[in-house]
């Protein structure tokens, strides 16, 4: 019953939303994608509810294909639901007539139904059941959520810039100026 709320929940909104159409032109990542509008002007997506392998990252390359395979080319609706911290459109996008790219993705088990941002467990039930099968990135044991994997390599680089003895040196000169 609660699933069914969500998805009643989420096609009001999106009901509610303005409904804009575009043909994706380029996939920049398994879930961002760039569409070109009717107006000539580019817009950059950033998916709503999911979150893909990074490119670098185990499986990236695979989102990036799967996400490719599902929209390039084709014209695409989508429904804006906020910005993202790069300033970047997050929206629902929708495809082949009633296909939701961000449960698509997650269904295949190439994306993390990111639940930080997202009410959708139908979501979780989906990557529960890609990941029961084995499907994508779920069939590396060792699969890292790109949160994580951004905050590891985040560290990893202020640990190298730390380590350099003189990249070290003037921030640990930088920091006792700052207090004093």
């Amino acid at each position: 019953m609660k699933e069914i709320i969500c998805g009643i929940f989420v096609f009001v909104v999106a009901s509610l939303s303005a409904q804009i159409k575009g043909k994706v032109i380029k996939i920049k990542d398994g879930d961002t994608i760039v569409v070109l509008l009717a107006n000539k002007s580019q817009q950059t997506l950033r998916l709503a509810e999911v979150d893909c392998p990074e490119n670098g990252q185990a499986f990236g390359s695979n989102a990036r294909q799967f996400t490719a395979a599902q929209v390039f080319g084709k014209t695409v609706v989508f429904y804006k639901v906020g910005k993202d911290r790069y300033g970047r459109s997050v929206a629902g996008v929708f495809y082949d007539g009633d296909k939701y790219l961000s449960k698509e993705i997650v269904k295949a088990g190439f994306g993390w139904w990111y639940f930080k941002a997202s009410q959708n467990t139908e979501l979780q039930k989906l990557q529960d059941e890609a990941k029961h099968k084995k499907l994508g990135l779920w069939s590396d044991v060792n699969a890292i959520a790109p949160w994580e994997f951004r905050k590891n390599k985040k560290n990893k680089k202020i640990n190298e810039t730390v380590s350099n003895p003189i990249i070290g040196f003037v921030i640990l000169r930088n920091e006792e100026s700052i207090r004093n």
